[in-house]
């Protein structure tokens, strides 16, 4: 089979698309031939080195894709040859065939495309844990979503407005502003503003905001000073460097609360894994989530792929296909 592969850890040079041997297909597992693959930044990480990965090279990337099933185990009943499948936090996903766990496997109705499949799973169910499950999103809250015009902020905006929010996003430029805007947010500022105090002002009883969504780390202390008293700030990654120690008592004297999150924490088993999914996918048919900006490139021009990603100048998600 074809693969997007690397040998040593750099840049998006180090990227190459390659023949290898076909995974082997172990008991209680499926081989599914992919049709589209989801690009993530976890994917840069790994090919720099930031990440640890186990095992020697070559080495593939890809954790998340959808396509159609070439051959399932003797011990697999529940699944047959040429059903349409999902898949997310599974590894070597960068390849034509993708040996996928059973346990896993999400099914994938006829009516979602497998480029919207593999553009939605990883990013809406973290958007899905974090308004249901992380702080539970109720109608009428006011939410601060960072980094809104990116693939979790634009889903997270469009769930949290579904409740009834009112949600300000936050963005780095102006052309994302307008993205976080089209995703339905009730105002978007810069961060190169005063958007701590333009937070306070927007809400409605000028003393901060409901939640407080921060996936930037650095950010962490705005964004407790953004949260209302009694407010909770949902922390769940450090795109922008570590977070500053947060000194307990400021939590007991303002009220505040500190919760973080990762996604499988909360996605522990199949069950829960398709109902998520499931719910995601209804959401796209009802016009609730709406995915327009995916950009595909063929797996073969990956390393392109990767430039792109990297240069966050792209604002949708970047999928990876045949």
């Amino acid at each position: 089979m074809k693969a997007l592969i690397f040998e040593k850890f750099g840049g998006p040079e180090v990227l190459q698309y390659v023949d290898i041997p076909d995974p082997s297909l172990e008991p209680g597992h499926i081989l599914v031939r992919t049709e589209a693959i989801g690009l993530n930044f976890a994917d840069i990480y790994r090919r720099r080195g930031n990440y640890h990965l186990a095992g020697k090279p070559p080495f593939i990337l890809g954790y998340e894709g959808a396509g159609i099933v070439e051959r399932v185990a003797s011990n697999v009943d529940q699944i047959k040859v040429g059903d349409r499948i999902a898949f997310v936090d599974v590894p070597f996903a960068n390849a034509e065939l993708v040996a996928v766990p059973v346990d896993r496997a999400i099914p994938l109705p006829m009516d979602i495309t497998f480029e919207h499949a593999a553009g939605i799973l990883l990013q809406g169910m973290t958007a899905h844990y974090l308004v249901n499950d992380s702080y539970r999103v109720q109608s009428g809250d006011e939410i601060v979503v960072h980094a809104a015009a990116g693939g979790v902020g634009q889903i997270l905006t469009q769930l949290c407005k579904s409740k009834g929010a009112r949600v300000i996003g936050l963005t780095s430029s102006e052309a994302k502003r307008e993205i976080a805007l089209k995703a339905g947010a009730d105002e978007v500022l810069r961060y190169d503003s005063d958007w701590v105090n333009g937070v306070k002002i927007w809400s409605s009883n000028h003393q901060g905001v409901d939640a407080v969504y921060d996936s930037v780390g650095s950010t962490l202390m705005d964004s407790f000073a953004a949260a209302k008293t009694k407010g909770t700030v949902i922390f769940y990654g450090m795109a922008g460097g570590d977070p500053s120690p947060i000194d307990p008592r400021m939590l007991m004297d303002t009220s505040k609360t500190l919760t973080g999150g990762d996604l499988w924490n909360h996605v522990t088993s199949l069950q829960n894994r398709i109902e998520r999914s499931h719910e995601l996918f209804d959401a796209l048919r009802r016009g609730v989530i709406q995915i327009e900006s995916l950009t595909c490139f063929p797996l073969s021009e990956g390393a392109e792929a990767h430039r792109l990603l990297e240069s966050r100048k792209s604002t949708g998600k970047i999928i990876l296909i045949h």
